[in-house]
């Protein structure tokens, strides 16, 4: 295909935007309204857990699909400019996303934190000394500049990529393809620290005695397992509805699952496999019931789970290259790790850390024993479903949105070329 026949490709949303872009966003807001209603009745301490896990799971796609962009810059690659527009609408979300966090962020300024996170009971810190030691880090100032900081960055870098690169499309001038090379280093380099300090302040500290310095990569790893089996999904997508047919070719689609073996499935579990080894082989408690809780009850199939359904099945899938070649069974597989990915940020949140229990038992079996089964958080309810439903459509229709006013493949990149005549070796 010729560069100057992609405008042909039907590359514009059309209709698909403008009807199935706000009905998205309305079922997302009208889910979490249920969410709101349900959380009265059921207990705010779920409602909050359930908001905090879907939109985790919501910021790590964007996440995922802004370091997706950053990468293609910084190593001015040829063969993503076909994919890239679609990364930037999904990435484009943080720009507004931000706004779904406000309420977190109120709930601990106002003094109410303790509802999601231990370290938000001022007397409790005060009165445990492993926490007093870390008061200065843990407390709910600090912790609220350091979110709105994230928060800012994420939403200044999303909103001058997507600029830049639409800003292309009309003029065609490759300064703009200069200029995104130029800052993506920099741009990197804050991406790098705010999402692992994100992570480490949203997710590690619901168990603020528990601590590990391979938990920002993991959670890294999870996203980009989350974002690149979504952004096949969006591709296969758009070109059932007759969009960019020629543009994404099979070429892209094996790239783009070798993006989702190499890192959302063995990258993913080469980290978890050494958090697990490091801590296990250390043996100290204040780092085992992290991973004790998750075993007890319920938590331990879930945990198998994530072995043999993030890792064992999808590699014997993947390793093959005609799985990734396929368009039937690769969608197939993203859609089945997108939904490891939920359950992922699911078994990362929600297992609560029952200290007075761990304190009490003499050993594993006893506290197996004893503990039950809401003592650590485990129990599926409806609000876990509306949250992540709510803020997924929300994500969708976003992005929909998003890409509404704009080509669906950067069709004045200097690099459009390369990426349709692109081959593997």
């Amino acid at each position: 295909m010729k560069v100057a026949e992609v405008k042909n490709d039907n590359i514009r949303l059309g209709g698909i935007a403008a009807k199935l872009g706000p009905a998205l966003a309305g079922l997302g807001v009208a889910c979490l309204g249920i969410s709101a209603a349900l959380g009265s009745g059921e207990g705010w301490n779920t409602f909050w857990k359930s908001y905090l896990v879907g939109w985790m799971v919501a910021v790590g796609l964007c996440l995922g699909a802004l370091f997706f962009v950053l990468l293609q810059h910084m190593t001015r690659s040829g063969w993503s400019v076909s994919v890239r527009r679609l990364a930037e609408g999904i990435a484009k979300n943080l720009t507004w996303l931000w706004i779904l966090f406000v309420p977190i962020l109120l709930l601990v300024l106002k003094g109410n934190g303790a509802i999601l996170y231990e370290w938000g009971d001022t007397h409790l810190m005060e009165t445990d000394h492993l926490l007093r030691a870390k008061s200065g880090y843990l407390n709910a100032p600090f912790w609220s500049i350091r979110a709105i900081f994230y928060l800012v960055v994420w939403t200044v870098i999303a909103t001058l990529y997507f600029k830049w690169s639409t800003a292309q499309d009309r003029d065609g001038d490759v300064k703009w393809t200069h200029k995104m090379q130029k800052w993506a280093p920099l741009c990197m380099i804050l991406f790098a620290f705010t999402q692992s300090y994100a992570s480490i302040d949203w997710m590690m500290t619901l168990q603020p005695r528990w601590f590990s310095t391979m938990f920002a990569v993991y959670f890294w790893a999870s996203c980009m397992c989350g974002f690149f089996a979504l952004i096949i999904l969006f591709a296969r997508f758009l070109q059932k509805t007759g969009h960019i047919q020629h543009s994404i070719t099979t070429e892209h689609y094996h790239d783009l699952g070798k993006w989702l073996f190499g890192i959302g499935v063995v990258f993913w579990a080469y980290i978890a496999f050494s958090q697990y080894m490091l801590i296990w082989y250390a043996n100290l408690p204040v780092e085992t019931n992290w991973y004790m809780t998750r075993q007890l009850g319920g938590w331990g199939p879930v945990s198998l789970l994530l072995l043999f359904g993030h890792f064992l099945l999808p590699f014997l899938l993947l390793i093959t290259r005609w799985t990734k070649r396929w368009r039937s069974p690769l969608p197939i597989i993203a859609t089945w790790l997108l939904l490891m990915f939920f359950v992922d940020i699911y078994w990362l949140v929600m297992p609560v850390v029952p200290e007075e229990a761990i304190a009490t038992a003499t050993s594993y079996n006893e506290l197996a024993n004893n503990i039950t089964a809401a003592e650590i958080g485990y129990g599926f309810t409806i609000l876990n479903f509306t949250c992540l439903m709510g803020m997924v459509a929300l994500l969708l229709g976003g992005t929909l949105i998003n890409l509404r006013k704009c080509n669906l493949v950067a069709t004045s990149d200097p690099r459009l070329g390369e990426a349709l005549h692109f081959e593997n070796a």
